[in-house]
């Protein structure tokens, strides 16, 4: 049978390591498949060191390949918003099979690109755009297909892991590790997307859209980042039974779906808060089979190049079927996609922890407490350390209430002649079975 041809576009660290694995297993993945799958052209600006191409023909315009007759299938490595979105555009418009890591490219142009992917009869395959090499694409796409999901809940980015798996373990600050994070090449020059939850947002968006069958809306999340969290509030987390990490969370609720990612509080006999360094972990809440876990290497050029040679195998497969046969690109029929709202955060309803510094007078307390009770916020647990300073560290841990009650508490409690600076405020997820 004819071999597939595949053009790869990007040779930087996951096209490089797609590149090996599959001259390293191409016998193996072959035999999965039940066709030679080969390498045909690259499309990149330099050579690579880490792979040898020197065999392989190779361009420096990326749409020479996607335009190329002799390729079947397009993988999309090179990274980014609009060069990407031309790119796959382009080879869709020309019959190609795409198979891309691009999670800000799904996320963001993913409706566009799946309706002209429907038109064209082709497929697009994403699974490495989502927690690197953990297979969580194809489960809840596919393995979960029975199930009514009723929350997903994933550390989905390494480098905010590593960062609070090292102030947690060692005592050190958040722009200490920082600088580790980005001396180990964990971390870009500018960390932004990282540390403020932009990368993890792109993820949860397709993981949102994939459990609850909605067009992806990566514009409707809510993030907030985790350089504001200090070793002081590791430490409280700790001695209340929780670990902080950097949480991505969409649920279904009666009124509309949350999207969301910020620190959480989440109890430490939780198996996803055992999940320390740059690991990656998805936990997924479903009506029949209850809670799975998915855990892995969210990054790394073999780790994520075992999903992008599994998606290739999958497109193998499939491509000479109909797309009314294929796997829908969002798991749910394209005709049969939901138009349930995004909560605003505001409509969110959580735990939260709240710590605040307190002159150390009577009352205090009691003032707190009452401003709480006005919004209806009942109170888990306070901790207050005797101190022989003049501001005392208040902790307190609420039952849940909805942000936009915990908006006007915090206001009100930061108003206070006896509060001194802002109340920091993370919130606390249970994630057991609902």
């Amino acid at each position: 049978m004819k071999p597939v041809n595949v053009g790869i576009c990007g040779l930087g660290t996951v096209g490089s390591g797609t590149f090996n694995v599959l001259a390293r297993n191409q016998e193996e993945i072959s035999r999965r498949a039940g066709r030679v799958i080969q390498v045909a052209q690259i499309g990149a600006r330099r050579p690579n060191p880490a792979a040898d191409t020197s065999e392989i023909p190779t361009t420096n315009d990326i749409f020479e390949v996607a335009r190329n007759p002799e390729i079947d299938i397009v993988v999309e490595l090179i990274g980014g918003y609009d060069t990407a979105r031309e790119l796959v555009l382009e080879a869709i418009a020309n019959g190609k099979h795409v198979v891309t890591a691009n999670k800000a490219l799904i996320a963001e142009h993913g409706n566009e690109i799946f309706e002209a992917a429907q038109a064209n009869n082709v497929i697009v395959a994403y699974e490495a755009s989502v927690a690197g090499g953990i297979p969580i694409v194809k489960a809840i796409r596919e393995g979960l297909a029975a199930n009514s999901i009723n929350w997903v809940a994933g550390i989905i980015n390494g480098t905010g892991n590593f960062i609070l798996t090292e102030m947690r373990d060692k005592g050190r600050a958040f722009e200490d590790v920082l600088a580790e994070a980005q001396a180990l090449g964990y971390a870009e020059a500018d960390p932004t997307f990282d540390v403020e939850g932009i990368d993890a947002a792109h993820k949860l968006t397709i993981l949102s859209s994939l459990a609850f069958g909605v067009p992806l809306q990566f514009s409707k999340a809510y993030t907030e980042g985790i350089s504001k969290v200090t070793t002081d509030d590791v430490n409280y987390a700790e001695e209340l039974g929780y670990r902080i990490k950097h949480l991505g969370v969409t649920r279904r609720t009666e009124e509309g779906i949350e999207l969301r990612v910020h620190p959480t509080l989440i109890p430490e006999k939780r198996l996803i808060a055992n999940v320390d360094g740059v690991m990656n972990a998805v936990l997924v809440d479903a009506d029949a089979v209850g809670p799975t876990l998915y855990y892995g290497a969210g990054a790394g050029s073999e780790a994520t190049a075992s999903a992008v040679i599994a998606d290739l195998v999958d497109t193998v497969r499939v491509m000479t079927a109909d797309s009314s046969n294929r796997v829908p690109h969002l798991a749910f029929h394209p005709s049969r996609l939901s138009d349930l709202p995004m909560l605003p955060m505001d409509e969110v309803e959580t735990a939260y922890y709240l710590r605040m510094q307190a002159i150390d007078h009577p009352g205090v307390l009691a003032e707190v407490t009452r401003i709480l009770a006005e919004q209806s916020i009942s109170i888990d647990a306070i901790v207050q350390h005797d101190t022989t300073e003049e501001l005392v560290p208040v902790v307190i841990v609420t039952h849940k209430v909805k942000e936009a009650a915990m908006n006007r508490a915090i206001s009100a409690i930061e108003a206070l002649d006896s509060i001194h600076g802002e109340v920091t405020r993370i919130r606390v997820e249970a994630l057991d079975a609902q």
